[in-house]
């Protein structure tokens, strides 16, 4: 096709309000030889079970080959919902059957599927401010619209969500990242999951918990799921395999009322029919036969140490008036440099070989400007010294 026959095609409304992941756009810039990327949320490859899948996969294929590599139920493995079932009741005292549980083709399905059976075009969702990209794109896809709420170190300032609730006819949804917030690293204090409930509950807007860095705790004390605490079934709990196995099997799971589920369904035969059978199997294995129990510490324990070795560096080398976050759990760091402006900083930064995130991208309207994230886990010890370094004469 031309240049000219394509200036011919006429697009829907939806497809001329996309926009392109900053982070989609970050990841070809990183090609670069020599580049030092702190910008993609990559998990650390050293972090995969390769031997581990292996070994699933080969007794799969010969005592169920058949099964496994047959169209699949769209709401998932049977086997696989029961084994999350359990997981979710042992690890966040989340009791739920496997009726209330749906596979998605990773968490950003299931954002997409949320939004468009929860809120129409022109409503509003509240999320933390900044927030997860992602979920930006899922909803500005859907047409609808996003009011980012300030935090601090206790996560969403849950008085000004109630505030802002108040004062919208067509407040729809609360969108939350309680457990090391993607982009800021923060944990939600308990009482603020405890009052946003509450909210949730006065108002009647259910909340979606996505909770996929919940498992990645390195130091601190475990803070209640809001999803646990949920007695009305307002809560629509996000779950992800991407961090715990590898995101190249792209499963995920939403666990919810039956009435959410039903509607989830009807929209995932709609987006995809199912999720991939090969992956939902091998991820049944990897949780019922224990391989989940023995590789979450080693991967905890990769990075820990990645995490305390960034925050030793920017200790080290970053100059005065830099403030960062100190994430106990998670994949990332924020930092703030008050009147800088981060997106101008940032071709600069790829001149030094050093990538980041610019903080703009986590708001729904895109006007914070004077702070970055920084993925931890991705890169070698000597990379994150060195990318540091970089970064910090850089801002200086």
């Amino acid at each position: 096709m031309t240049s000219d026959q394509q200036t011919l095609m006429k697009f829907s409304d939806i497809a001329m309000y996309m926009q392109p992941s900053a982070i989609r756009r970050l990841l070809k810039v990183t090609e670069t030889p020599d580049l030092i990327s702190f910008g993609g949320g990559l998990p650390n490859p050293e972090s995969f079970p390769i031997k581990e899948i292996k070994e699933i996969f080969n007794e799969l294929i010969e005592t169920n080959g058949k099964k496994m590599l047959q169209y699949g139920a769209t709401e998932g493995l049977t086997s696989l919902n029961l084994a999350i079932s359990k997981m979710l009741k042992e690890r966040e005292n989340i009791v739920i059957s496997k009726d209330e549980l749906i596979q998605t083709t990773g968490s950003q399905e299931a954002l997409y599927m949320i939004g468009k059976i929860l809120a129409n075009p022109n409503d509003y969702v509240f999320s933390e401010a900044p927030t997860y990209t992602g979920t930006i794109s899922a909803f500005k896809a859907n047409f609808i619209k996003m009011i980012g709420i300030n935090m601090d170190n206790d996560g969403i300032d849950t008085n000004l969500l109630e505030k802002e609730i108040r004062n919208k006819k067509n407040a729809k949804l609360i969108y939350v990242i309680p457990n090391f917030q993607n982009p800021t690293g923060i944990t939600m204090s308990l009482d603020r999951r405890k009052h946003l409930l509450e909210i949730a509950s006065e108002y009647s807007i259910p909340i979606v918990e996505d909770d996929p860095y919940g498992a990645l705790r390195y130091s601190g004390k475990k803070v209640p799921s809001i999803k646990s605490m949920d007695k009305e079934g307002l809560v629509i709990y996000l779950g992800t395999f991407s961090k715990i196995l590898a995101p190249g099997f792209r499963l995920g799971y939403v666990a919810a009322n039956k009435e959410v589920i039903e509607k989830l369904n009807l929209a995932k035969q709609a987006v995809d029919l199912a999720s991939s059978t090969i992956s939902q199997y091998i991820a049944e294995a990897y949780l019922s036969k224990g391989y989940l129990d023995r590789q979450l510490p080693k991967i905890i324990e990769l990075y820990r140490h990645k995490r305390d070795l960034m925050l030793e560096s920017m200790d080290k080398y970053f100059p005065k008036g830099v403030e960062w976050t100190r994430p106990e759990g998670g994949m990332f760091l924020w930092v703030t440099k008050k009147g800088a402006n981060t997106d101008a900083l940032f071709p600069k930064a790829l001149e030094k070989k050093v990538a980041y995130v610019v903080g703009s991208a986590f708001y729904p309207d895109g006007d914070n400007h004077e702070s970055m994230r920084l993925n931890f886990t991705y890169s070698g010890d000597n990379e994150i010294v060195e990318g540091i370094k970089r970064l910090a004469e850089v801002i200086s």
